[in-house]
């Protein structure tokens, strides 16, 4: 890479109610980001209190933008790719951690390879560095509309170390190029959060490029910090847009298979399993998931 015409990168991140994760974020960033050309974006999903002089304290050139009320992952993330000026956009989630040669990484894979779109690096978990949660993913089954991560759980003895092309990124952290965006448009405001990173690939493979997976790359993830484990809101947007993916992106048959399996199936093993354990809001989240579909001013809330 010519170190005298670097492209300017920018980091996108979201937070939301997070304050501390989002500065430790920052610490990270000035601990292990050394690429030079750099544009750092965090932007405010509506928080209780304005985060920016906590955020300017640790990193003064950061671009802070403040959202009104929370527009998702999805809304939030494209006021800041709305906002950036980088050649690259690195959209990444606050509860990450860098590590040296990250983004030199990625950006190698676009010098390299000239049908990329779009690329995610190797994901350790944070609590467990050592241990892959994501090195490309499986594509989605068409019974089940769900799919899982290559490598996850596994202890990492170098198994995975092979520059590859995959089914999608991880949303957690993806870099692409403004190009790309600019054909494609931002992520799909219709999902606000959960299964938007699948249907932006699909979007991006539509236009005939690729999705890869870079080892070289690593960054640590702490999975989760702002939804929980698990939850209601989980519930309700996973449903919705497990459908919603599925009705966008898959042919006629397959979309029929699916929903024949998600009608006869799914339905009465979840709705058994959250009446047996006596999860009413997760039942209610469930079934408002499923009703959007016939009435798109449901909201969980």
């Amino acid at each position: 890479m010519d170190q005298q015409n670097l492209p300017k990168v920018s980091i996108v991140t979201l937070t939301w109610n997070t304050t501390e994760i989002t500065i430790d974020f920052l610490k990270s960033l000035n601990e292990h980001c050394t690429y030079p050309n750099l544009e750092v974006i965090i932007v405010d999903n509506g928080s209780k209190e304005n985060p920016t002089a906590a955020f300017k304290s640790i990193y003064p050139s950061a671009i802070v933008l403040v959202n009104e009320k929370n527009l998702g992952f999805t809304g939030g993330n494209n006021v800041g790719i709305k906002a950036a000026t980088g050649d690259y956009l690195f959209i990444v989630n606050n509860d990450t951690e860098f590590t040296p040669g990250l983004l030199e990484g990625l950006l190698k894979i676009f010098e390299t390879y000239r049908d990329a779109g779009i690329v995610s690096p190797k994901f350790h978990y944070f609590y467990h560095k050592g241990t892959i949660e994501y090195a490309g993913y499986n594509e989605v089954n068409i019974f089940t509309g769900r799919n899982g991560m290559v490598g996850c759980r596994e202890q990492d003895n170098g198994q995975y170390n092979e520059i590859k092309t995959t089914n999608y990124a991880h949303g957690g952290g993806m870099m692409v190029p403004r190009k790309i965006i600019d054909e494609v448009g931002g992520l799909p405001d219709e999902f606000f959060i959960y299964y938007e990173e699948f249907d932006w690939c699909e979007q991006i493979k539509r236009k005939g490029y690729k999705v890869y997976y870079q080892p070289a790359s690593l960054i640590y993830h702490k999975e989760s910090m702002t939804t929980g484990k698990s939850s209601p809101f989980k519930t309700f947007y996973h449903t919705k847009n497990r459908i919603l993916f599925m009705r966008r992106n898959m042919k006629p048959l397959n979309l029929f298979i699916f929903l024949s399996y998600f009608t006869f199936l799914t339905i009465p093993k979840n709705t058994l399993t959250f009446l047996l354990k006596g999860q009413k809001e997760h039942l209610r989240s469930f079934w408002k998931g499923i009703f959007w579909h016939f009435n798109r001013n449901i909201t969980f809330n």
